[in-house]
């Protein structure tokens, strides 16, 4: 097969993927023997990707990568805007974090104050066998915790740490190369109204609000979505359309806990790292702070915390904003944030209650979700969502979860 003795998990392969593969190998100055394919995950950890690890063995040395793969089902690359979402990620990893990193070093940023992402071996932007090549972070000891179980204080306030890095650099691009900064962002559109400005979901927004009810069964939190999930989904695509002004950043754009590994020392966490920018757009930095509280943190954690972390998330952007002679309060004003998390957080709940229903399934029962996407596109998943009886376990974690994202949200003054 190819130029290389490829063994292992390797029926998703065609010879295109092969030959690119093959030819990011011999780049790296290894005597080859062979390279192994193994699966990564379960089906529900990505949606958008087959991810493999691969090892490659040598005579001089060996190493990991990861390698995401785009699906080729015709019907849910189109549903999905895979092409995409794709282009993006590899536009992330090849031109945007580069370049943003770039400035740090020309700063003098401490290597260990840097924004950190892995790095890239290859990419393949070519519809439909796109590949991307990157760093296995395993081998730096980074792990990804468990996604049915909240994430405690420390894991969050690290990930806000990682927003501010990320957003900030965003404000010193704009300050710095405003051409530069807007070529990137004229590329990166949400791609949400793609999805949404269709006869077809708007059909199928019952469907949406169904699979959120099929696991709510207390009139109380019934009551917050009954009928108003048309509302809060068109809200948000308004939202995610509007022009953004000065306040604007590259987002990550979608990180729950399979988009994040932590690092350890012992007991002590000491890194994390944001490991997927599919669907990274032009936004708010309030989209990313909420999306991750919303979607990875209980209600009592929540509760506890929720001010904090924003207090520490701008005072994290000021700190990083300093490296260049730049201020939090001028770039990204506090009461500027502040309005415009109350004004994305309730669209925000609606878009996180459907993501517990798809994201806290068993392995089981998501791979009935991904058999429907292969089939009938996303819509046609949905749909399937609100008729699929649950096991036991994934029906209280995603009712515990959509009960505790509205607790928080009333509490909050949100809804």
């Amino acid at each position: 097969m190819g130029q290389y003795k490829f063994e292992g998990d390797i029926s998703s392969l065609n010879e295109r993927h092969i030959a690119f593969m093959s030819t990011v190998i011999s780049q790296q100055d290894i005597e080859v023997k062979k390279v192994t394919f193994h699966s990564v995950g379960k089906p529900g950890d990505n949606y958008v990707a087959n991810v493999k690890r691969i090892h490659i063995e040598g005579t001089n040395r060996s190493m990991k990568m990861i390698v995401k793969i785009a699906p080729t089902s015709e019907v849910f690359r189109k549903s999905l805007h895979v092409d995409i979402a794709f282009n993006r990620e590899q536009t992330m990893y090849t031109e945007v974090l580069p370049k943003l990193v770039s400035l740090q070093k020309a700063a003098g940023v401490p290597e260990e104050e840097r924004l950190r992402y892995a790095k890239c071996y290859g990419s393949l932007d070519e519809s439909p066998n796109e590949v991307i090549m990157l760093e296995d972070l395993g081998e730096l000891d980074f792990v990804m915790l468990d996604k049915y179980t909240p994430l405690p204080d420390e894991c969050v306030r690290s990930m806000l740490k990682n927003f501010a890095n990320l957003h900030s650099l965003s404000y010193v691009l704009k300050k710095k190369e405003p051409d530069t900064f807007y070529n990137f962002t004229s590329k990166m559109k949400s791609l949400w109204p793609l999805l949404a400005e269709t006869p077809e979901f708007a059909a199928n927004l019952e469907h949406i609000e169904g699979a959120v009810l099929s696991v709510l069964d207390d009139d109380v939190y019934r009551s917050v979505v009954k009928n108003k999930i048309p509302d809060l989904f068109n809200t948000y695509l308004k939202l995610v359309k509007e022009d953004v002004g000065k306040n604007g950043v590259i987002t990550q754009g979608d990180a729950w806990t399979n988009n994040i590994m932590f690092k350890y020392v012992g007991d002590t966490l000491v890194q994390s790292i944001m490991i997927d920018y599919q669907i990274s757009f032009h936004h708010s930095p309030a989209m990313d702070l909420l999306y991750m509280i919303f979607n990875c943190t209980d209600h009592e954690t929540r509760s506890k915390n929720f001010y904090d972390w924003i207090d520490y998330y701008h005072s994290e952007l000021d700190k990083n904003l300093s490296n260049f002679g730049l201020k939090a309060n001028l770039v990204c004003p506090r009461d500027l944030l502040d309005a415009d998390i109350k004004r994305i957080a309730r669209p925000m709940m609606g878009v996180s209650l459907l993501l517990f229903n798809m994201l806290l399934r068993d392995a089981k029962e998501a791979s009935v979700v991904v058999e429907n996407m292969n089939a009938g596109g996303f819509l046609e998943a949905i749909k399937s969502m609100s008729g699929q009886e649950l096991q036991k376990e994934s029906l209280a974690r995603g009712k515990k979860r959509m009960e505790d994202l509205i607790n928080s949200c009333i509490q909050l003054g949100f809804i």
